[in-house]
This record gives structure tokens, sequence and C-alpha cells, in this order.
């Protein structure tokens, strides 16, 4: 079951991503874990934008018509899922250098699972002040660089310090890409793709 796997990486997580390592999902199991989980941010970022409005200091809130936000939300479901596809491609492409051989399917699990509390941590954009959302983002990020050095020793059969240096490198390369991403969003915003206030 999909819950599965996301409870364990929360309640004990060395544990559970040695179940994961020995059951190794389908390719469709991982892929569906990345769609429904991506949603999360996606469907409360569209409510929140649409609907409740953003707290930004102390200004009033910030509306966005529904259609933009329903553009910017599909935007966002895309990058997340893009995103997590090319994280798995670069664990995938590293593995060599750190004496691992996984398949990709392995790659794209250690990706989803590890970039699962920052999609779940999306639900905060229902309660859409700038402070709130960002210190929930933090968390999230500190848990999912901690799900990713205990994972890759796991799920890439290396030794623990191979797996630190390994680990090391893909929180490197999860930086650039999402510089790279926020770098594509500020050029199609220039291009006339940008949000429309109400």
């Amino acid at each position: 079951m999909l819950l599965n796997h996301i409870w364990g990486l929360y309640a004990h997580p060395k544990e559970e991503w040695q179940t994961i390592e020995k059951r190794h999902e389908s390719l469709t199991y991982s892929l569906t874990h990345i769609l429904v989980v991506a949603l999360i941010p996606s469907i409360c970022g569209f409510y929140a934008a649409a609907h409740i409005g953003w707290s930004i200091g102390a200004n009033e809130t910030i509306k966005l018509t529904e259609q933009s936000a329903a553009y910017m939300a599909i935007g966002m479901y895309a990058a997340l899922i893009a995103g997590v596809f090319a994280l798995a491609y670069l664990i995938h492409w590293m593995a060599k250098t750190f004496d691992a051989s996984p398949d990709f399917v392995q790659s794209l699990e250690l990706a989803a699972y590890t970039a699962t509390p920052l999609l779940m941590v999306g639900v905060a954009a229902l309660y859409p002040v700038l402070w709130f959302v960002a210190c929930a983002g933090i968390l999230a990020t500190c848990y999912s660089v901690y799900l990713l050095y205990s994972g890759v020793p796991i799920m890439m059969n290396i030794p623990e310090e191979k797996g630190f240096i390994y680990s090391s490198s893909v929180v490197t390369c999860g930086l650039v890409l999402l510089v790279g991403i926020m770098a594509s969003t500020v050029i199609l915003w220039s291009l006339g793709f940008g949000p429309v206030f109400t």
C-alpha cells in the first residue's frame, strides 16, 4: 500500500529503507507514489492562491485568479515530477563513481522517498503566511536530507563513509537542480506566463 512506506519513513526511517531495499517495487509503484504525493503541494497551493490569499508581511492578502492559479498548480506539478526524475537520473549517473550499481528503479525509489517530506509539507500552504510556510519548508528540507543520508548506504549497498560522500554529492546536485528550476520559472514569467492577480 502506498502509505505504508510514508509512515515508516517518519516513524523508523532506517528500518523502512531496509524494507524498501529488500522489496524493490516496480517502476509503476514508484511512479504512482510520485504522481500521488506531488498532488499535495499542487492542490494546496492552488487553493491557497485562488481562494485564501497569501499574506506577505503586514500588507493585505494577495490572490490569483482561478485560471492563473490553475496554470501555476499544473506547472508546479510538472516541475515537481520532473525534479524527482532528474534527481533519480543524477543518483543513477553518479552511482558508478561510488562503486554502486543500482538500476534506475532503485534510483527513482531513493529520489521519490527522499523527496516525500518536501512534497507532503505542501499542506502548509493551506495556512498561506510566508513565515509559516518558509519554516515548514526548512524543516521538511532538513528531514529530506536526513532521509537521503540514511537511505543512500542502504539502497546503494555501499559503506556509510562512501554513502556520506555520495549523499553530499546528491545534495549539491539537488541544489543546482533547484536553482535551475527557479531560473526556468523566472524566464517563463518574463515571457508572459506569470501569475495574474485579482
